[in-house]
């Protein structure tokens, strides 16, 4: 994506892939979008419009000028509906060498699964993490951690990391947390993020790279299910996650 000119608030963008190129002119406020031509490129534009345009809404206005250039993925395909439903269950797969997310409506059979949670204090400037691991016998191991990252988004994000490594041995895991955080940035935001260079839509870098690279090598040939539960609903692994999250922050 290049955008080339700007004329009285609409931005005419060049959109290419590896043959192609096609124009569309985007008015931000309005958020008015007009495909120039009626090509193949424009065409799969127009099949994805609600990425495309997704893409173009979250940038900043002042993000906007000429000369801006951005690389972005659109998932053909991609049931949008049933990314963005909590119910649903997101994949990570990148076994043999393959990098692919989907949805899917039904747990596997016989998995491991990690409930992750993390807790910051604010009075006390510490932070504390809890893994459950659930093994497909239906025992149970739980390790906790302290942190002293100062956001609890990251920390959720740290719990996550901490689980894979407890199962750098297994191949397929299910992923069972209540941040959206985690759950949307390691199966659809990060794939946008490779794409520039580890900088979002805004041409800016990536907060807190350092734990998504990590996230990234340790997921290399794993089968990974996300399932969000919402917190504080009496899940019990949930619950045993959150109370020994915050048992660490208080030490």
């Amino acid at each position: 994506m290049n955008i080339l000119n700007e004329v009285g608030g609409t931005f005419l963008i060049a959109i290419s892939d590896s043959k192609n190129t096609t124009t569309v002119s985007f008015d931000y406020l309005n958020k008015d979008l007009t495909f120039m031509k009626q090509d193949t490129l424009s065409g799969f534009l127009k099949d994805h419009e609600f990425q495309f345009r997704k893409l173009l809404h979250v940038k900043k206005p002042e993000t906007f000028y000429k000369g801006f250039e951005l690389n972005f993925a659109l998932r053909e395909g991609k049931d949008v509906k049933s990314f963005n439903d909590l119910n649903q269950i997101l994949v990570l797969d990148k076994r043999n060498g393959k990098d692919r997310n989907y949805v899917i409506k039904t747990s596997s059979k016989n998995i491991h699964e990690l409930y992750v949670d993390g807790s910051f204090l604010s009075d006390r400037r510490k932070g504390g993490m809890a893994v459950v691991i659930k093994y497909p016998d239906s025992s149970y191991n739980l390790k906790t951690f302290e942190s002293f990252e100062t956001s609890s988004c990251l920390i959720e994000l740290e719990a996550a990391i901490k689980g894979l490594e407890l199962l750098n041995y297994v191949e397929e895991i299910r992923l069972i947390t209540d941040s959206q955080y985690v759950r949307k940035g390691l199966t659809e935001w990060i794939i946008n993020w490779k794409l520039n260079d580890w900088h979002t839509a805004n041409g800016e870098k990536v907060k807190n790279i350092k734990h998504w690279k990590k996230f990234d090598t340790l997921s290399k040939n794993k089968y990974i299910e996300f399932k969000y539960v919402k917190a504080h609903s009496q899940q019990f692994e949930n619950t045993m996650a959150d109370l020994y999250a915050r048992d660490m922050a208080r030490k």
